[in-house]
């Protein structure tokens, strides 16, 4: 059995997903194989517009003389093509902040975006983009019950935080845990979409692993702040993550500097970090942000800068990080508005 497992997974790893130029097996794509007689099972994790590879799985485990039938369970979220990750180490770096105003940036560049605040320690993503406290609705689907996502700024939003009571902690434990992330990933009616970001809680623990093995990442994002002590955090993750499969897209460095109205910096954080870690693991550093008062304001009155100052260094960053990811998955303004 174990021969065959390896003929099996060697077939797989023939199959190349072209904008990531990687196989199938190594951006943890395929998930849960195993042998029962003389049947392959598994699970195949892909985005809307790689219903293909579905296909190309099982011509490929046709070839072999000893399988009766492939049986493959594709796990997708119906509607959404990409689905992207944004984590850190640790906490207090800017995480939550770089995913809205990166979803604000991906969505002004024409793309349809979604974003799921999956930080169930602290899920502050409605209230940056201006989302008060409000009833999660449902719709009846053909396959059950979906929550319906709230909308704002053009961006469709879910969080945790809309299930709580305000001000209340989000005290879950394991299987509460993972079964209401799970209802979040499978059980909201996103619609159309080119982009889903998940928010991810800091660090490398139960939800960061429920997440990743309930749903088809492509990819993640890094965020860290230029000092040794976040740098050592981002480590671990990065770890964590080639570990299962998924590729680490690129890091953002935030608080990267403070520059004063006569153009000067003053690295307040250190400086170099982003650009180390990144030469070491080797992941592109996407942008530097610096520290500007007004990514503070705008996430406390819902009103990213992204949006509301276009023209700033963040705003611009933001905007170079978008199209660095618009460019590693082919989408553009084109392909955003016409969908395979």
């Amino acid at each position: 059995m174990k021969d065959r497992e390896q003929q099996a997974i060697q077939l797989l790893k023939q199959i190349i997903e072209p904008n990531l130029t990687n196989d199938i097996v190594s951006l943890g794509m395929v998930r849960n194989l195993r042998l029962v007689d003389d049947y392959v099972y598994l699970k195949l994790y892909i985005g809307s517009h790689q219903h293909d590879l579905k296909d190309k799985v099982e011509a490929a485990l046709s070839t072999l003389d000893w399988c009766k039938k492939p049986y493959i369970q594709v796990c997708t979220i119906p509607g959404v093509r990409l689905t992207l990750a944004i984590s850190s180490g640790k906490g207090g770096v800017g995480k939550s902040t770089t995913s809205v105003n990166l979803a604000m940036a991906l969505s002004l560049s024409g793309a349809k975006v979604g974003l799921l605040d999956a930080d169930v320690y602290g899920p502050n993503i409605p209230q940056m983009l201006g989302l008060k406290q409000s009833d999660v609705q449902t719709i009846d689907t053909s396959v059950g019950q979906k929550f319906i996502p709230l909308e704002a700024h053009g961006i469709k939003v879910m969080s945790v935080g809309l299930l709580a009571e305000p001000e209340r902690p989000l005290a879950w434990r394991g299987p509460i845990l993972h079964k209401i992330i799970t209802q979040f990933i499978n059980d909201v009616e996103w619609g159309e979409l080119d982009y889903l970001l998940i928010d991810l809680p800091p660090g490398t623990g139960d939800a960061q692993i429920t997440i990743v093995q309930e749903s088809p990442i492509c990819g993640v994002v890094m965020v860290t702040t230029p000092q040794q002590v976040a740098l050592s955090d981002v480590r671990r993750g990065i770890y964590m993550f080639r570990q299962v499969g998924v590729p680490v897209l690129g890091i953002v460095e935030n608080m990267s500097y403070l520059e004063n109205a006569q153009g000067k910096r003053t690295a307040v954080f250190g400086m170099g970090g982003g650009a180390e870690i990144a030469q070491e693991l080797s992941a592109p550093l996407l942008g530097q942000i610096p520290l500007d008062p007004r990514i503070c304001s705008g996430g406390d009155e819902g009103n990213p800068i992204a949006l509301s100052q276009p023209d700033s260094i963040a705003a611009l960053t933001f905007k170079q990080i978008a199209l660095a990811l618009g460019r590693t998955f082919a989408i553009d303004r084109e392909t955003a508005t016409s969908r395979p």
